[in-house]
């Protein structure tokens, strides 16, 4: 229900408001009392929820995976220099690509439109997150595996900006923009490609509940009982590279869903079974971020706030709180 408010919400506030009535006869293919209504909704502001709404699902969801595989509360696609990395690949492959709008920065790649942008930043996210992988095999530690993933995302932060230091400064000014993170921007073509991949990484995600339930216990206990480790973990590299890679595409990185999410998704089911937790996160995802795309579209604010601001406002204080409370009960 919280959802659903939240989406008619993010749909009739903005710089120009829309009633509620108006806005929800527009969604239902009614005929709305201010005339301007179903071109402001359905150009501007339907894909813009859609878009958020996909974005908070897909990061809490990877999220989640993520902090179950490594089993540490802190891990998430951007710590873990995912989002770093796709970015990297984003840059990589617009870097040659015709210029644009900030909003239309990752508009084409070479002739392969969207989708190509979408491989390229799943590409680099699945090389980073891969690496960790990798040395997850000798490394036990789970905050030496976040300091390794940190170290990633610096690198592939380093090469973003040595290749702001080279391309065409409108473009490095575009790419900058880009990064604060917006669901603005996106239209229907976007949206045909971003839905069926984030739609996949979720499926991908919710088939393997079972086997991060068996993880909850430690790989030797998921041994015993017949999982196998190097195909979750294989699963849990494709659908976070996936998800995290999309939204990076359409986006840019966003911060903070990924790590917000799972505490809160777990704080709401009241359980620690991914069979409850992945569609808890996937639904609390949805809603935290239509919230924050609702703070950043105020009607008094001057102008839209870049999606990072508010994930950062909204998640770090979640975050601490969650954290918190469980020191506190579990002492």
């Amino acid at each position: 229900m919280a959802g659903v408010v939240a989406l008619v919400l993010a749909v009739a506030v903005g710089p120009v408001v829309v009633s509620p009535l108006d806005t929800v006869a527009v969604l239902l293919g009614l005929t709305p009392a201010d005339p301007a209504a179903p071109v402001l909704i359905g150009a501007v502001r339907v894909p813009r929820a859609l878009t958020a709404a996909l974005a908070g699902a897909a990061l809490g969801v990877a999220g989640l995976q993520l902090q179950t595989l490594f089993r540490n509360p802190l891990a998430e696609p951007y710590v873990l220099g995912v989002s770093a990395g796709a970015s990297l690949g984003v840059a990589l492959a617009v870097a040659g690509a015709a210029g644009g709008s900030a909003g239309t920065f990752t508009a084409g790649v070479v002739g392969a439109g969207r989708a190509g942008t979408v491989v390229a930043a799943a590409v680099g996210a699945g090389l980073v997150l891969g690496v960790v992988l990798l040395l997850s095999r000798w490394v036990r530690s789970g905050v030496v595996l976040l300091i390794v993933g940190v170290m990633l995302g610096s690198l592939a932060t380093a090469g973003v900006s040595l290749l702001l230091t080279v391309i065409d400064p409108q473009r490095a000014q575009q790419f900058i923009a880009w990064g604060l993170g917006s669901f603005s921007g996106t239209t229907g073509a976007d949206l045909a490609v971003l839905a069926p991949v984030v739609a996949i990484g979720l499926l991908v995600a919710l088939a393997g509940s079972k086997a991060l339930n068996a993880l909850l216990l430690g790989e030797d206990h998921a041994r015993s009982v017949g999982v196998r480790i190097g195909r979750v973990r294989l699963l849990v590299l494709v659908s976070s590279a996936v998800l995290a890679g999309a939204v990076t595409a359409f986006c840019g990185p966003v911060a903070f869903l990924g790590m917000a999410v799972p505490h809160l998704a777990r704080l709401a089911a009241g359980t620690s079974d991914h069979r409850v937790l992945l569609p808890a996160a996937l639904l609390t995802g949805s809603t935290v971020a239509l919230v924050c795309a609702l703070a950043a579209h105020l009607p008094w604010l001057p102008g839209p706030i870049p999606v990072n601001v508010i994930t950062s406002v909204v998640g770090a204080p979640a975050v601490i709180a969650v954290l918190i409370r469980s020191r506190l009960v579990n002492p």
